[in-house]
């Protein structure tokens, strides 16, 4: 039974880990940013989702606006926050060191932070419509809400898309290009600049989906953005930076790794991420799934 709860657990823990980890890894791979700022990505997906689903479900409104609401707050929030940060100070920082890149993300970062109270305060916000309205079903025992294996689904199908979206279509294919070499890319004449900004967007679009999508989970209040960007960057290190596949087995060794810590200690939960990390870079440095790097002569 432990070990059914430890499966169940982790696996839902992942789903949502993934997706905010899959628009870091996408932002890292394409761009070579590490953007802190993908925490406060998240975190006001999160209020904003919780802001609109206290509106929606204030009237006497259909359930499934609820959950329509969850990604057009995550499109809001990307289609404007990311084309504000990537045009207004990253292309500003591009082709310097990547530690000024990640040190001008903190600052936006820290800024976005002093933003969330500004406009919503230190109150929580609660928004759980979406996830008590679906109830709960009997698995192996164990009532599991039927919002968590929704959550799970939608990691499947964002995963998906995103690899048939680069892998399928033309313009995944020029992306893939600039990922591998951007400077080739661009004597090709592919613009990257504008390559540049769409993954931006798309990556917080990703970060701001997860934080809407948890919304209804958790209480939504100041510091839910430093937490999520801490076990994010455990993911993509874990599974190499700038790869997908990586997301998606750091994202459930992550999970999993959790899970078995509060339910067999919890004592070590805060620890056992930052352990299983330590262990995986001590035999593999570049993360599991890393990409070879050309060396330059």
């Amino acid at each position: 039974m432990i070990w059914t709860a430890i499966l169940i657990d982790g696996v839902v823990y992942a789903a949502w880990l993934f997706i905010v980890a899959l628009g870091l890894t996408l932002v890292f791979g394409v761009m070579k940013i590490l953007n802190v700022a993908h925490g406060a990505f998240y975190a006001i997906g999160a209020y904003a989702a919780a802001s609109l689903i206290g509106v929606w479900f204030a009237g006497d409104r259909p359930l499934v606006g609820g959950y329509v609401l969850l990604v057009v707050a995550s499109l809001a929030v990307g289609l404007v926050m990311g084309t504000l940060l990537e045009r207004g100070v990253l292309r500003l920082v591009y082709g310097r060191d990547e530690v000024v890149a990640a040190l001008a993300t903190y600052a936006v970062f820290l800024i976005l932070e002093d933003f969330i109270l500004l406009v919503w305060g230190t109150d929580p916000y609660f928004a759980g419509e979406p996830a008590t309205a679906l109830g709960a079903d009997d698995w192996f025992g164990l009532a599991v809400s039927n919002y968590d294996l929704l959550l799970v689904a939608v990691a499947a199908v964002v995963g998906l898309l995103l690899w048939l979206g680069l892998n399928r279509t033309r313009t995944g294919k020029l992306l893939l290009a600039v990922i591998h070499d951007r400077e080739m890319s661009a004597a090709f004449g592919i613009d990257v600049t504008l390559m540049f900004t769409m993954t931006f967007v798309l990556g917080a679009f990703l970060g701001a989906l997860g934080g809407a999508l948890t919304a209804p989970k958790i209480s939504v209040a100041p510091g839910i953005g430093v937490e999520v960007i801490v076990l994010a960057f455990a993911v993509v290190v874990i599974g190499g930076m700038g790869s997908i596949p990586g997301a998606v087995v750091g994202a459930l060794i992550v999970g999993l790794a959790r899970a078995a810590a509060v339910l067999l200690l919890p004592s070590v939960e805060l620890f056992v991420v930052y352990a299983v990390m330590t262990l995986v870079l001590a035999f593999r440095p570049y993360g599991l799934f890393a990409r070879a790097q050309a060396r330059r002569i």
